[in-house]
């Protein structure tokens, strides 16, 4: 069944086709089988019951141009005198059609009022039965009028409704088309903090190992003890970047951190000191100070602390020179943790921090400021007053 209604759908003027076919022969047997006229007249009707049926039959197809046809046989009618007949019966299928149709409403409106002026006309060229009264005369065509209107008033609802569905159906597809916008940008979004997490992992640890390997090979010889220390540094801070990395491209692949052996929880401020004696070990001089009443932060302001102080100090190490100092201090305020990361060094090239972080190696302070928007702080970066570089950020306890 759903077979042959999916048919139908799809074939709409073969069906009007087989109706105005039965329509057609109907109609020819009543005016052939009807007792009044002479034949002149049966034969007059003939246009007519051809042209209403072809206005049945392609009603759809060419809906506008089957109205002005329904219009002329209607006409045609009035001028030879032929008096209503089965086939009439067209006009209110037209009328229908048209209202319900996909025709300018002015269109629409010209069909009505002209299928409301049929019956005067009808009855002002052919009259009423001579003993019926005035009244009844206008009270019955008016009754005539009835059936024209409620066509059109049914096909111009259905008119409606179809506009109604359709406007459903394109507000749907747009939120449909919107969330999956917003999904593209959420995933874009997590791989962009992903990437970010990638280059602070990488940076960090990397930047520790190739010191450290620099410092082995330098006193293999002199030192074993030393250089033996150095790899077992080289070994752990491996494993360490290893088990960060293996966790973010978890995200990457399953959207959820992988759950192993080598799981390393995501950094906060207490590992601030953790990571200040692991630079220390790799070879540089850093002082840490803690200000204020250390408390929970929101996970996002502590990772975002981490991140920053170690891009610092792994700027420091590139470009801070062999003999660099740095400091870290720590400030908790009432509305939020305050950073300043300083060294003595030579400082980074102008560039650096003029041209917004982009030092054609790599995007350290780029991706600072954008942790920094992330939580809605403010990051100040620069050159230091007497040489070296400096890094001053402000995360609030709540985003702006």
């Amino acid at each position: 069944m759903q077979r042959l209604y999916d048919f139908l759908r799809r074939h709409p003027t073969g069906v009007d086709s087989f109706w105005a076919v039965l329509f057609f022969g109907f109609s020819m047997m009543t005016v052939v089988a009807s007792g009044g006229g002479d034949t002149a007249t049966r034969l007059a009707t003939v246009p007519v019951v051809v042209a209403l049926s072809a206005a049945v039959a392609l009603r759809r197809k060419w809906t506008q141009q089957m109205l002005w046809l329904t219009m002329g046989a209607g006409v045609y009618q009035l001028a030879l005198g032929i008096e209503a007949q089965f086939c009439d019966v067209a006009m209110l299928v037209i009328l229908f059609t048209v209202a319900a149709g996909d025709v300018p409403r002015w269109v629409s409106r010209a069909a009505l009022g002209m299928g409301l002026m049929a019956s005067p006309l009808y009855f002002l060229r052919f009259g009423v039965d001579k003993s019926a009264s005035t009244v009844e005369e206008i009270l019955f065509a008016l009754f005539v009028m009835v059936p024209f209107a409620l066509a059109w008033v049914t096909g111009d609802s259905l008119r409606t409704r179809r506009a109604y569905y359709a406007q459903l159906i394109e507000r749907n597809q747009r939120l449909e088309n919107q969330r999956e916008a917003q999904a593209k940008v959420a995933v874009a979004a997590e791989r962009a903090r992903i990437a970010r997490e990638l280059h602070d992992v990488v940076a960090h640890n990397v930047s520790v190992m190739v010191v450290q390997a620099d410092g082995a090979a330098y006193v293999m010889d002199v030192a074993p003890e030393q250089a033996k220390e150095a790899l077992q540094t080289i070994s752990g801070t491996g494993r360490q970047a290893l088990a960060e990395m293996r966790r973010l491209l978890g995200v990457l692949r399953t959207g959820e951190p992988q759950e192993s052996e080598d799981y390393v929880p995501q950094p906060d401020v207490e590992q601030i000191e953790v990571l200040v004696e692991q630079v220390r070990a790799a070879g540089l001089e850093v002082d840490f100070e803690v200000e204020g009443a250390p408390r929970r932060l929101p996970s996002g302001v502590e990772l975002t602390a981490y991140r920053i102080v170690q891009e610092a100090l792994t700027n420091t190490r590139k470009h801070g020179g062999p003999d660099a100092k740095a400091s870290v201090r720590l400030v908790y305020f009432d509305d939020g943790l305050g950073l300043l990361v300083e060294d003595d060094g030579r400082g980074a090239a102008h560039e650096l921090y003029e041209d917004g972080g982009a030092d054609g190696a790599g995007h350290g302070l780029i991706g600072m400021r954008e942790r920094i928007g992330m939580v809605g702080g403010t990051l100040d970066t620069g050159p230091r007053p007497g040489g070296g570089f400096r890094i001053s950020a402000l995360l609030p306890l709540k985003k702006k």
